[in-house]
């Protein structure tokens, strides 16, 4: 609270210099996230030198998809080593324990990076943009950085495409006393939905989970629908805060739920979960495999892999692989 009612003090007296606005918005941003580790905002930097090159290189060269592949390979590489090389490793020695017990591989010691997921598809959007052409190269290196550490939803969403939060940098971002009503009512209810509700219910949830052949069905069940809500909680609480906060700097950030648990189907509730996630992964991954331009059976193994590789992306294990199938199946 601290730390914000600075930058929120900062921002207003820098109005009238938007250079040095945005520099003190991206090194509060650096700090923020430094707080976690220092050397991991590393990663954020390279990400952030890498992508804005390619963005410029993309309308400049006379082979784009070469430099598409680029930010590609090690955006994803980069994530998939931080994120998945020791579920990788684990499951080799679990073969290996069974077909060649000298094959079997140390794990390694890496922490995995706060927000690296979300990071990286909002820059990786940003290059497919521009090479769809459906956005233009941002030729400021500031602004660029800025979009991809911009610190609210750095760790945890929601994941801004890069003409919503130009469209807001560029324009006049006056915080009048409506707009800062409506941000505080959101703040509010974030830590409402944290705090009291999510909190209290992980009471319920978290030792039924920790110990599960240790209570009974009725136990069972109540931690389960503890657990629905407290991930919503939890969750949309987050994305309440975050797009509170930066309402009150001067962006709009899109909704990101939207009452999920009344949802009428599975295709509803997607649309009403964590929705710019949603967005990214039709607009980036479903569309890509190609969509429904195919016929029905491409339809549904693009729907499948869709919902397999969003499950893996929300963790490293085969239970996410396994909800993310039952999700596309379904």
């Amino acid at each position: 609270v601290a730390f914000f009612l600075i930058v929120l003090a900062l921002n207003q007296a820098l109005r009238r210099w938007p250079t040095a606005q945005k520099l003190m918005l991206l090194a509060a941003s650096y700090y923020f996230y430094g707080q976690w580790s220092w050397v991991y905002l590393g990663l954020i930097l390279w990400s952030t030198l890498l992508d804005y090159a390619i963005g410029r290189g993309l309308v400049r060269v006379a082979h784009p998809r070469r430099l598409l592949w680029l930010s590609l390979a090690t955006n994803l590489g980069l994530l998939a080593f931080f994120k998945y090389a020791n579920f990788l490793i684990a499951n080799w020695n679990g073969v290996a324990s069974v077909v060649a017990p000298a094959w079997h591989v140390t794990p390694m010691d890496v922490l995995l990076p706060v927000g690296i997921s979300f990071y990286t598809f909002q820059s990786l959007s940003y290059v497919i943009d521009v090479y769809r052409g459906t956005s233009q190269p941002r030729r400021n290196l500031l602004d660029y950085a800025l979009f991809v550490a911009f610190f609210p939803q750095l760790e945890a969403g929601p994941i801004v495409r890069d003409y919503e939060f130009f469209r807001e940098l560029d324009g006049e971002r006056r915080v009048d006393a409506a707009r800062a009503q409506e941000a505080l009512v959101l703040i509010a209810c974030g830590f409402m939905k944290k705090m009291v509700f999510a909190d209290n219910l992980a009471r319920f949830a978290d030792p039924v989970f920790d110990a599960p052949t240790q209570h009974g069905f009725w136990d069972t069940l109540l931690a389960l629908y503890a657990f629905a809500f407290q991930i919503y909680g939890d969750f949309s609480g987050y994305t309440d805060i975050a797009i509170g906060c930066a309402l009150l700097l001067g962006f709009r950030y899109p909704q990101n739920f939207n009452y999920p648990y009344v949802a009428q189907t599975l295709q509803d509730f997607w649309r009403r979960w964590h929705m710019s996630l949603s967005r990214w992964l039709r607009d980036y991954l479903y569309i890509s495999l190609g969509g429904n331009r195919h016929g029905p059976a491409r339809t549904y193994i693009a729907l499948l892999l869709t919902m397999l590789l969003g499950g893996l992306w929300h963790g490293a294990s085969w239970n996410f692989v396994l909800w993310g199938g039952v999700h596309g199946g379904w």
